[in-house]
């Protein structure tokens, strides 16, 4: 199949130019063929793919019985990152011709994948520059001591080392000054950034713990589970990612998704208002009530949550299960909705016997209520995902998602990265998608085009 796609971009580094010493001569597209053979079966190491290859009678057969080394294999894996984009999208277009995938219906969601990087590695802004300054110490330490090494080899290997760690604690230095810049002043002293990955982030996993990881945005379509768009983050959470992901879907396909499902956390109503302007239907879940669970640990029993106050929609006012009167007091403008407040007076519920049950500890003012008026266009969708129909599209959501996370990270064994920094993890996540896809090729046309004729 490849011999079929342009892979011109590939081999531009292969070309002889006058002037410049000898290049690579291995051929892209063995290289891009054996990376993909490896990938579909879960060697992703360089090293690793260098031994293999020396029996492994799949990649013997590819390599002519002669061998690439390491260093080139690892380096062609971040190498080409325009030029692997683009035949990402070729075979996407192929795929859409042979009619493996539609768009008629396509599941986005992102899935957290380990950085290189400990948690030991964070730190904050006084520890990085104390490193800083020991890095610059010991390069300079390095350059006049260098004249007393025999071996050109270490010398050259020691400054190159000291010069990518003192590299590495400047960019998180940078780093840690953008993430300040995007903090409240109470927080700015909190940010922490890793020495080894500076743009990695701790983000919570689905066992509820913390790890420094990048978040994976991946786009599949529900006919044959093709992956029509990924992408790498530093985002902890989604709700921000959904508008790029739709345009990165048009960019690579040429069309819109006729519908598109989500989870809870890309249903926020700024998405849900973008959605119902654009060209593609979305359709989620109404994600959880956040105000009963901030309610409970507070310490409110269940009588006395917000949905046991009964409302007047003449008076403009809340009855409480105790019979006291919550007034209305402002409301406040936000992103599809108008936050109303209700708030009963401070001496009806120091008297009150429910007290304890209704305002827990200390309460010098009178306990409140927020009442919600939903924008028409986030009411309607909320209506809309109420009934059956939808709810049973949005069944499908899970089974494709979770298909394309499972063949990332239990066929191809992308549950962390192997090289440092958001674009090489980019590069690394490209790679996956596309033999994920080749695989999806290889199973529904070339396997079936290889059985005999009945």
């Amino acid at each position: 199949m490849l011999g079929t796609l342009n892979l011109e971009k590939f081999c531009a580094g292969i070309k002889a130019v006058e002037g410049r010493p000898g290049r690579d001569r291995s051929d892209p597209r063995v290289v891009i063929a054996l990376w993909l053979y490896a990938l579909s079966r879960g060697v992703r190491e360089a090293r690793a793919l260098d031994e293999w290859a020396q029996y492994e009678p799949g990649c013997q057969w590819l390599l002519g019985l002669g061998r690439i080394n390491y260093h080139t294999l690892s380096d062609f894996v971040t190498a080409h990152a325009a030029a692997l984009d683009q035949l990402f999208v070729d075979l996407l277009h192929v795929l859409m011709s042979q009619g493996l995938a539609d768009l008629e219906r396509v599941a986005h969601d992102g899935t957290k994948i380990h950085a290189d990087a400990s948690r030991a590695s964070f730190k904050g802004k006084e520890r990085l520059a104390q490193c800083r300054q020991l890095a610059e110490e010991h390069l300079a330490a390095l350059d006049e001591e260098l004249h007393q090494e025999s071996s050109a080899a270490r010398r050259q290997a020691q400054q190159r080392a000291a010069r990518e760690r003192r590299d590495r604690l400047r960019a998180a230095e940078e780093e840690l000054k953008r993430q300040q810049a995007e903090k409240a002043a109470a927080e700015q002293a909190q940010v922490r950034v890793s020495l080894t990955d500076p743009e990695a982030r701790k983000m919570r996993q689905a066992d509820g713990g913390f790890a420094p990881s990048y978040n994976a945005q991946i786009s599949t379509d529900g006919r044959q589970g093709v992956i029509v768009g990924y992408d790498l983050t530093s985002a902890g959470e989604d709700s921000q990612e959904l508008a790029a992901a739709r345009e990165r879907i048009e960019r690579n396909t040429g069309q819109a998704p006729k519908q598109l499902l989500v989870d809870g956390g890309y249903t926020t109503r700024q998405n849900i208002l973008d959605a119902a302007e654009g060209p593609s239907e979305l359709i989620g879940s109404l994600g959880e009530d956040r105000s009963q669970a901030k309610l409970r640990r507070q310490g409110v029993s269940p009588e006395f949550f917000s949905d046991r106050f009964v409302f007047d929609a003449q008076q403009n006012q809340y009855t409480c299960p105790a019979g006291k009167i919550l007034v209305f007091k402002r409301s406040q403008k936000r992103v599809g909705a108008t936050e109303k407040r209700y708030q009963a007076r401070a001496s009806d519920c120091a008297s009150c016997p429910f007290r304890t049950q209704c305002c827990p500890g200390k309460q010098p003012r009178g306990r409140l209520v927020f009442r919600t008026e939903e924008h028409p266009q986030v009411a309607a969708f909320r209506a809309k995902m109420q009934r059956d129909e939808y709810r049973q599209i949005y069944r499908q959501r899970s089974p494709v998602a979770e298909f394309s996370h499972a063949c990332l990270k239990e066929k191809r064994g992308l549950r962390k990265f192997l090289r440092r920094g958001l674009k090489k993890g980019r590069s690394e996540l490209a790679w996956a998608c596309l033999s994920c896809n080749v695989a999806i090729w290889v199973r529904r046309v070339w396997k079936v085009s290889c059985q005999p004729a009945a």
